[in-house]
């Protein structure tokens, strides 16, 4: 039942426009709301990010009216408190303001207020339309779709085809955390599909019939739609070298069964472990095993994450897990795997190109994803890219296809950011799996409405968290870096030619959530003023 509280130490709503304000709310143990003033007008929302909890007192508040967390960029608009960027699924509560009495007064319910966080409406008021959305994968991706179907009041049937045999879950939390219980990182339960009329089928499609807007699935279903949506993801590769395949404790990093079977490899820790690729899900997993482990990292690139980020910044990683007892193997080319001596079935050692012999307990392997459209292979009505993945406007509807969509790590899209002119590129994320997905809902239900931009923001755990926004399509030339690199502390800009396309930061929140804002609106300073120690969280997001 929503009932007035006092704002405890504010006597008036004397924001200056574009500030932000925590306030302690009477009478409720802990309770605490977020004041924002933009364009002159005061609103009061939840003051943590429904994400991971953040404070967002120290994210940013934008002129168009949004609120960003300040550590994955999750996005609230600042009025209502919904959402308007992933990875976060639930809004924030939004509450009534007034002032009486010399004091500040916040309508709304107990809960709300501590909770600082509102699940959105999914459920459908009368019949079911005719309308019916299948959805293929049951992703980050998928479930954004669905959620902003029902947000955006899309009243058709909705049918949700997963083949992993659990419901959407929080994927980051595998390499990063080694979780391996489903219901520990289920993004929702079995009740919350229920509500929002959504059938969840847990079998594998087979095969699309695009003229006869059908799909098929392993099991022998048939499942017709009016729109598709294909959100597979990805499906991690195998090295082809000898050994690889035969013998047993080689692992691949993707689903709940992968992380059961390295968990149980480990067994009671000091495993001598070598992980082979030095990107995100190698340097998260070598970061999540390195306690009382042996472990070593093989990467073919001169210093971690090379490609993405450079040299100078990978060699920042390196010394940050270096410093957990993670040794490395870089600019290394794999030879084999070798089987033990004691039990030949098993790996015993990998073996590199220049006669290193890494002996090995378990091997876990991070060489990346390829787009899961394996059962579109042969199909005639759809053109796979050379990659696998399928190609689509900004919208993320599939060329030459009409109510198909692709998103996350199978689409290939036209990106506009900054640097990107419209260069046709993939990411593979699960925050971009999200907000293509969105995307799609929001056409889907408006089809002459114009495609949100997003930037994309991406998060890891190299032994401090790195945040991530922006994209290089097209390739960065120079890094202009900020802060106490040697200590792990900085902000490096990413600039081809004077335009800045990327940044990514340690230790210096909220400089990626504010730079995402400045790349969305166009406002970031030139490489030139950042050479010149141009500092941007002075510089306010416009409107």
């Amino acid at each position: 039942m929503a009932q007035q509280y006092k704002l405890k130490d504010i006597s008036s709503l004397d924001l200056k426009p574009g500030e932000k304000r925590e306030v302690e709310v009477e009478g409720i143990d802990g309770g605490k709301v977020l004041l924002c003033n933009v364009g002159g007008k005061v609103s009061a929302l939840g003051n943590k990010c429904t994400h991971y909890g953040a404070p967002l007192v120290k994210g940013v508040l934008t002129g168009d009216g949004r609120i960003t967390c300040p550590w994955h960029g999750a996005c609230f608009n600042s009025s209502t408190g919904d959402i308007e960027n992933a990875p976060a699924l639930d809004a924030l509560p939004s509450f009534g303001l007034s002032e009486k009495n010399g004091g500040v007064y916040v309508t709304g319910e107990e809960q709300s207020i501590k909770g600082s966080r509102r699940k959105p409406n999914i459920k459908i008021s009368g019949a079911v339309g005719a309308e019916k959305v299948v959805i293929v994968g049951a992703g980050s991706g998928a479930l954004g779709t669905l959620e902003a179907l029902r947000e955006n009041g899309f009243k058709g049937s909705i049918t949700l085809i997963g083949n992993e045999g659990y419901l959407p879950i929080d994927r980051t939390k595998l390499s990063k955390a080694l979780i391996d219980d489903a219901a520990k990182v289920a993004l929702r339960n079995d009740a919350w599909f229920k509500d929002g009329s959504v059938d969840v089928i847990n079998d594998e499609v087979t095969g699309v019939d695009f003229s006869g807007k059908k799909v098929s699935t392993k099991q022998g279903g048939s499942y017709s739609y009016t729109k598709l949506v294909l959100a597979t993801g990805g499906s991690p590769r195998s090295l082809p070298l000898p050994g690889f395949k035969e013998l047993e404790n080689i692992f691949l990093v993707r689903n709940i069964p992968h992380i059961k079977a390295i968990n149980a490899a480990i067994g009671q820790k000091n495993k001598k472990i070598v992980i082979i690729g030095s990107s995100f899900i190698g340097m998260e997993v070598a970061n999540a095993v390195s306690k009382d482990n042996d472990v070593t990292v093989v990467g073919m690139e001169t210093a971690p994450l090379e490609r993405i980020m450079g040299v100078q910044v990978g060699q920042i990683f390196q010394r940050n897990l270096e410093k957990n007892g993670i040794k490395f193997k870089l600019s290394a080319g794999v030879e084999k795997a070798s089987p033990s001596v004691s039990d030949p079935s098993r790996v015993g050692s990998i073996e590199l190109k220049d006669g290193t012999s890494l002996p090995a307990d378990l091997v876990i392997l991070g060489t990346g994803v390829g787009p899961a459209t394996n059962f579109l292979r042969d199909n005639k009505s759809v053109e796979l890219q050379k990659d696998g993945s399928l190609r689509t406007d900004e919208n993320f509807e599939v060329s030459g296809l009409k109510d198909v969509y692709a998103i996350g790590d199978i689409a290939t899209y036209p990106y506009h950011g900054p640097g990107g002119n419209g260069s046709l590129t993939r990411i593979e994320h699960w925050n971009v799996a999200q907000n293509s997905g969105r995307t799609v809902a929001a056409h889907i239900v408006n089809p002459l409405g114009q495609p949100k931009a997003f930037i994309p923001i991406f998060w890891s755990a190299l032994g401090a968290q790195l945040r991530y926004c922006g994209n290089a399509p097209n390739g960065w030339d120079d890094i202009v870096l900020h802060g106490q690199p040697e200590e792990g502390k900085f902000a490096a800009y990413y600039t081809k030619g004077e335009t800045v396309v990327a940044v990514a930061s340690m230790q210096l929140d909220p400089v990626m959530t504010h730079a995402s804002e400045l790349l969305r609106k166009g406002a970031m300073p030139t490489k030139s003023e950042l050479q010149q120690g141009a500092d941007i969280l002075q510089i306010s997001v416009p409107a």
